[in-house]
């Protein structure tokens, strides 16, 4: 069986992601939802409702399950088992960080491998940091996010 981690900040959790995940679903058997504490970025929603965000936006995946973390990476690959790490690319500019998280993981723990999954065009500018934006000032993001979220989102603020 294939597990595969899919870790970030998720905050919020968007289309993006999502696609991500479909994505990541049917390529392995389970796909863990990695959700990062890092109060280090200042989150506009704490864990435990970016970890709820993740489970309305995923229960139609009988394959997802979701994990809050605040230790290295690999320790929680280890500790679940995991020896695949999935992140995604939108464009040029975050393979270079990407490239160099995955180096880093690798030279912790040789067995793990980075996959790099790319989201449609359609969803490839959606960022989380782009969804923060518009919500600070009370704009649309109805197309950008999981309409299962909106009603957390609108709460949220």
């Amino acid at each position: 069986m294939k597990k595969a981690i899919y870790p970030g900040t998720f905050d919020p959790v968007t289309n993006g992601h999502l696609d991500i995940i479909k994505r990541a679903c049917s390529i392995f058997d389970e796909v863990v939802i990695a959700v990062a504490h890092n109060s280090e970025k200042k989150p506009m929603f704490d864990a435990q409702q970016r970890i709820n965000m993740i489970h309305l936006a995923t229960k139609k995946y009988d394959n997802v399950s979701v994990v809050g973390f605040d230790t290295l990476l690999v320790d929680l690959c280890d500790k679940l088992n995991a020896d695949i790490i999935i992140r995604g690319l939108r464009a040029v500019s975050d393979f270079e960080y990407e490239l160099q998280m995955g180096y880093a993981n690798a030279s912790l723990r040789k067995e793990i491998e980075t996959v790099y999954l790319m989201p449609s065009l359609q969803n490839a500018f959606i960022s989380s940091s782009v969804v923060r934006s518009i919500l600070r000032y009370d704009g649309k993001v109805d197309h950008l996010v999981p309409k299962e979220i909106l009603p957390m989102l609108k709460k949220g603020l």
